[in-house]
């Protein structure tokens, strides 16, 4: 079988295409060169391992050696993992947005060998569709106009940079945070609440976790019930979905009805950890079982799914699989739907029958918008009664689950990635803390262990983004420092251990220097000095993702309250006024800005447990003070060998001492009340 250049990579996504009939290469200074010498334009196609629609064009165009053929007479093919490299991805999607009006993947763009755009979309398919040219006519087209019209095509790229600087370059208006953008946000995420299915807007409905931290900070700090109300309604009716996997456990990407019930099936690392942590906090404030379960679940299959041996967490799922003995499992979703005789087969009749009366199953299928024709006769499993969550139905889950596992699995995308991997130690560092299971503290350290053996640096501070195959790789971004010290600082305030504390210090003082914008406040996505970028970006936007800013403003306020470091909080309120104006005109755009914005506007409360030595009591009494939603309220165990070790890093805390079996601090602003002592 023949090959390209992208078969000695390590991405997975890179990977899936090294024996198209396409001489792709990767994303670098080689295939730049070779676009100048041979005095080609580029084509750069963006996706990543698990996108569905990318998996279509490269049947239908990619492995088509007339597609080929023309690709390689007129053009320099790139091929690019978006999950490496995010940030080429934001530049040319910016462009595509921008002249388009629409983005996604997979991501498609022409440029000049000197890397500016000039024409790009998303998906084009193999031949002309209700007068739209096919993506050859589109090819051959922009091949005439390379070498017949150059200079339109250097004008119009010229242009279109000029126009990228400008939407990108300094910000004029800078102000003091105030707290009128909560409101305003609140006000915009009331308006758009679907009350019915819960979510907000229409069809398709994403989860958007930063949405709900938000909301749930407003209600804690409002006593606003509604905002509690939309976040509970919204959980509850994506647990009882179909975007739910109610027999094994984790979330699909996004539904494509506004009832969460027709999910697009792969599964991200990102919304699994982000998620988990929306529903923990839900049951802390609610003591609603169904929250807790439900995290529970999804922490289950990212221990079974999601692990790899060495103690990191893969990227994703693919929503498509493939059997060829059985083509009814296979296409998008086919591991995960089931024939109502099918689970009579694995069931019984009677069980059968109980069973789907609770999760919706009938015998011709319960889709009744199937444009595509993939489940025809089947059915996606969703919480049709209030009696699906009874625990008999356990069982019944448990056989049905055994019998899927047979299924040829969909493609997983085995890349750890270190921003990803951060967040999902937050998660499950939050799981302990909240729901008291150790292996769920344990899955947290030895994720982080992995992370700080293989892709962190602490003499020089440098951290790397990419794990795959045994390869450690590519420079980390901002999002990857952020998220990385945030989880640090989450297993610092369910341990105590120092090491977690300052390893998020150095994370920030040495890993965000290489980001921050020192004249205007902020931090851009890339360090500076990247040879091939048009563009220092700062990415403000909250969306699947919370942004690199956002995080990291958060960070290093939590940092100011636990060091007592004013040179934290001043970089934080730096960032906050250079995106004040944005966050005034479109508030609900970064919901977890606002979260740091309120953490800005609140005052710090420390929890503190003083005790000689953490045992299983002290534990118990440490989950009791957790068992409460507290937003800005650090609750940590403290123990007498530790503080000692915190004198330089966090003095505030190691002079804090002990008279009896434990002593409780309850403290604002670093000043404490009187300590209790607690004997028994």
């Amino acid at each position: 079988m023949p090959t390209n250049a992208l078969i000695h990579e390590k991405s997975p996504y890179l990977r899936q295409h090294a024996n198209n009939p396409v001489n792709w290469l990767p994303w670098g200074e080689g295939a730049f060169e070779e676009a100048r010498r041979q005095d080609k334009p580029i084509f750069l196609s963006i996706g990543y391992s698990t996108c569905h629609w990318c998996h279509v064009m490269a049947h239908e165009s990619f492995e088509s050696e007339r597609v080929a053929e023309i690709l390689n007479r007129e053009f320099i093919s790139i091929k690019l993992d978006r999950e490496e490299r995010p940030d080429v991805d934001r530049i040319y999607m910016l462009y595509v947005q921008a002249v388009t009006g629409s983005g996604g993947w997979p991501l498609s763009v022409w440029l000049t060998p000197d890397l500016k755009p000039f024409y790009g979309g998303t998906y084009f398919p193999p031949d002309s569709r209700y007068g739209r040219p096919g993506f050859p006519d589109i090819l051959e087209r922009l091949a005439w106009a390379w070498k017949q019209d150059r200079s339109r095509v250097d004008e119009t790229s010229g242009n279109i940079l000029e126009q990228l600087q400008e939407y990108t370059g300094s910000n004029p208006e800078t102000g003091a945070p105030t707290r009128a953008p909560l409101d305003s946000a609140f006000a915009q995420f009331r308006r758009s609440f679907d009350p019915k299915w819960g979510g907000f807007g229409n069809a398709p409905k994403f989860p958007r976790p930063s949405a709900l931290n938000f909301l749930m900070r407003y209600y804690a700090m409002e006593n606003n019930a509604e905002a509690l109300e939309m976040v509970v309604e919204t959980l509850r009716a994506m647990a009882s979905g179909g975007m739910h996997d109610h027999l094994g456990g984790g979330f699909h990407r996004y539904s494509v009805d506004e009832r969460w019930f027709v999910p697009h099936f792969e599964k991200m690392l990102y919304d699994q950890a982000q998620l988990a942590v929306s529903y923990l906090e839900a049951y802390q404030a609610t003591n609603d079982a169904l929250f807790a379960t439900t995290a529970r679940n999804i922490f289950t299959y990212l221990e079974r799914d999601m692990t790899s041996p060495e103690g990191g967490f893969y990227s994703a799922e693919d929503a498509d699989s493939a059997d060829p003995e059985n083509p009814a499992h296979s296409g998008e979703g086919a591991f995960y739907i089931w024939k109502q005789a099918e689970m009579e087969g694995v069931l019984g009749t009677d069980e059968a029958r109980q069973f789907g009366r609770a999760f919706g199953v009938e015998k011709e299928g319960n889709v009744d918008h199937d444009p595509q024709g993939e489940f025809t006769g089947r059915n996606i499993l969703f919480a049709a009664t209030d009696d699906a969550w009874r625990n008999e139905f356990q069982e019944s889950k448990q056989k049905l689950f055994e019998v899927r596992e047979k299924r040829p699995r969909p493609h997983l995308d085995s890349k750890i990635l270190t921003a990803w991997n951060g967040l999902a130690i937050s998660a499950f560092a939050k799981g302990y803390a909240v729901l008291g299971e150790a292996r769920y503290l344990s899955a947290a350290r030895k994720a982080a262990d992995f992370l700080l053996s293989m892709m962190y640096d602490s003499a020089s501070g440098s951290l790397l983004r990419r794990f795959c195959e045994g390869d450690p790789a590519i420079p980390a971004f901002l999002d990857d420092y952020a998220f990385l010290a945030q989880a640090m600082l989450d297993l610092f305030e369910v341990t105590g251990s120092p090491d977690y504390l300052k390893t998020a210090v150095s994370l920030a003082r040495a890993g965000f220097s290489r980001f921050i914008d020192s004249d205007q406040g902020g931090f851009f996505s890339t360090a500076a000095g990247a040879g091939d970028l048009l563009l220092r970006l700062k990415d403000d936007y909250d969306g699947a993702e919370p942004s690199g800013n956002s995080v990291a403003i958060d960070v290093l306020l939590r940092l100011a309250h636990i060091t007592g470091d004013e040179a934290f909080s001043k970089q934080a309120e730096a960032a906050l006024r250079w995106f004040g104006p944005k966050l005034q005109r479109q508030p609900t755009a970064a919901p977890q800005g606002l979260v740091a914005l309120y953490r800005w506007l609140s005052t710090p409360e420390q929890i503190i447990v003083r005790t000689e030595k953490l045992t299983p009591d002290t534990e118990v009494f440490m989950r009791d003070l957790r068992s409460k939603f507290l937003p800005f309220t650090m609750v940590l165990p403290l123990e007498d060998a530790v503080a000692a070790q915190l004198s330089s890093t966090a003095p505030f805390l190691s002079g804090l001492t002990r008279t009896g079996k434990l002593t409780l601090y309850h403290c604002k602003n670093l000043a404490c009340d009187l300590p209790q002592v607690i004997e028994g």
